[in-house]
């Protein structure tokens, strides 16, 4: 079986993408498939290169047992692209600068995060929020989501 590579991205790869990275890592560890996996995430926007995880978004994953994945905010490439097999945004502003930076979407790789799980909506940006609360039960439910449809798609 092949590897699957996930890149999940928000616009500062410090709350959302990175809150999702940490949720699907622990749900493949969960699930003893994490050999199956290569879960990362990024930014669309330079502004917090280099930053780790916000303090609200390693807090909530901790309330919740999960494992807050070591990261530092990386910015999404067009080679990202090539390299992963599902690019995941979460929101509608997340998906349109993924496709200008990737050059478009020929493969069908870029997916919203919420509709795994039966939303078009978009997942709220805790950083203006500050509801980090909202965003991981949206998070999980867009993760959960993401693996039933793998299984559905007998991709696991």
């Amino acid at each position: 079986m092949t590897m699957i590579k996930v890149l999940f991205i928000c616009h500062g790869n410090i709350c959302r993408s990175t809150m999702a990275q940490s949720i699907l890592t622990h749900m493949v560890n969960q699930l003893h498939i994490s050999h199956l996996f290569t879960i990362a995430s990024a930014a669309t926007s330079r502004e917090e290169i280099g930053n780790p995880p916000h303090y609200g978004t390693a807090n909530k994953l901790r309330q919740e047992g999960i494992q807050v994945v070591p990261h530092r905010a990386v910015q999404m490439t067009a080679a990202d692209y090539d390299t992963y097999d599902y690019l995941i945004g979460m929101d509608s502003a997340n998906i349109r600068n993924m496709q200008r930076i990737a050059g478009g979407d020929p493969e069908g790789k870029i997916y919203k995060l919420l509709p795994f799980a039966g939303s078009d909506r978009d997942v709220a940006d805790p950083w203006y929020t500050g509801d980090f609360d909202a965003t991981f039960r949206d998070v999980k439910a867009g993760c959960e989501g993401f693996l039933a449809f793998l299984k559905d798609n007998h991709i696991i």
